[in-house]
């Protein structure tokens, strides 16, 4: 029978009690399921190239919101960040709405995506499409109410600054705004509230190199000709870097070496095992900035602080050598002149006397004067030598003055900014 344009049937079990069941346009074995006479029942008429209001003039708001589920990469020389999000939209459909008492109290339903009508929200900082899962549904409840919730793996531009490397904080940008719709058509807003998205770490992988320390959200309504205003929603990604790999494997191994190249300045300044160790421990860091090189990240627009401090011990090495080989240059300059003074033997000025005691005689005093000669050399040769000690003793002192208020200031600044 019929009733109130509805068909309904018979159902009873008992001839003298009467049961009334709405049937539906299905047929077959789908002619009780609720879910299939809910779908179609939305589905019918339902265009969803149309925005789903009633009145054009409506703004249809669209709530959106982001959690971060894992940094996977970041790349400083091609100014790329790639991070897996968890984002979740969702937004009233005004065609999507049913009296759930007519659907056996189902209150919300799956649909494919394909099937309805979704807004477009882009992410203005996209530059490569990532290896994201297709989520195929969206659910709909009997209000309107669409919820579309997928996890993205998110391949952006970012600004990376790369100079407190490993010490560094980055903060990249992801801004969700509609690519045609106006504010007037489509607005945005936060699906939670800014301080509980900024807190929110529920679902970050905390084991990687990079720690997640907040999220930041900005509303920002813009426009490009001053006539049509568009709506976007940006979201900042704070990122620090954990620096214990680098500090291990780059700073401490450079320390060492500077610090044995201190030590160094202890042995006699007039030995020769002073320039052999020095020249080997400079061949030492040669070989260890070869080796990390590959490790620093490299930009066209900057170069890294301990880029920086490498740099500067290297060439801290290359003066202690320098140095150490003009001291023993000032140490051994007298002696030569002391042997070349040794050379020349005075003529003798003594009276004529036989020929074999001439001869005896100028032997003799020649022996005397080398051997005062000789003295007087190693007099100066002594007081060269005290000269060379004073001077390589203010030369280490300056040295390691340098040394360690350059490490006090390298040490402050990357503390400063491991506590920010």
């Amino acid at each position: 029978m019929k009733c109130g344009g509805s068909e309904y049937t018979v159902v009873s079990a008992n001839p003298n009690v009467f049961a009334v069941k709405k049937l539906g346009s299905s047929t077959g074995r789908f002619a009780n399921a609720t879910l299939v006479r809910l779908s179609e029942f939305l589905s019918a008429g339902y265009k969803k190239g149309v925005r789903p209001v009633k009145d054009w003039r409506t703004s249809t708001t669209v709530s959106i919101d982001l959690m971060v589920y894992s940094i996977l990469s970041v790349d400083e020389k091609n100014q790329v960040l790639t991070t897996y999000v968890w984002y979740r939209q969702s937004w009233t459909d005004e065609f999507l709405v049913w009296d759930p008492e007519d659907f056996d109290e189902v209150k919300q339903v799956s649909l494919p995506t394909a099937n309805v009508w979704v807004p477009d929200i882009l992410i203005n900082e996209f530059v490569d499409v990532g290896k994201s899962p297709d989520i195929p549904y969206v659910y709909v409840r009997y209000n309107g109410m669409v919820r579309n919730y997928k996890p993205l793996q998110v391949v952006t531009a970012c600004t990376l600054n790369i100079y407190n490397f490993p010490f560094d904080v980055q903060k990249c940008s992801l801004t969700f705004q509609s690519w045609l719709h106006t504010i007037n058509d489509i607005n945005i807003t936060l699906m939670r509230s800014p301080e509980e998205l900024r807190e929110d770490k529920s679902v970050f992988m905390n084991q990687g190199e990079w720690e997640l320390l907040h999220i930041l959200s900005k509303y920002k309504s813009f426009s490009v000709d001053n006539d049509d205003y568009y709506a976007e929603m940006k979201f900042h990604v704070v990122i620090r870097r954990r620096p214990l790999f680098y500090t291990v494997n780059l700073l401490l191994p450079s320390i060492f070496l500077m610090v044995m190249d201190i030590v160094g300045f202890y042995l006699p300044p007039d030995s020769g095992e002073r320039v052999s160790f020095k020249i080997t421990l400079l061949l030492g860091y040669s070989v260890f900035l070869i080796i990390v090189s590959d490790t620093l990240p490299a930009t066209a627009i900057g170069t890294p602080l301990i880029g920086v401090y490498f740099v500067v011990c290297m060439a801290l090495l290359v003066i202690s050598l320098t140095e150490t080989v003009l001291i023993i240059r000032r140490l051994s300059h007298p002696e030569r002149n002391g042997g070349l003074l040794g050379l020349g033997l005075p003529p003798s000025r003594e009276p004529p006397t036989p020929p074999v005691m001439d001869n005896i005689l100028q032997e003799v005093t020649a022996i005397r004067h080398f051997l005062e000669k000789r003295d007087r050399c190693r007099e100066v040769a002594k007081e060269w030598l005290q000269v060379g000690y004073v001077l390589d003793v203010l030369l280490f002192r300056v040295y390691l003055v340098s040394m360690v208020a350059y490490s006090i200031t390298l040490g402050t600044l990357w503390s400063v900014w491991q506590v920010a």
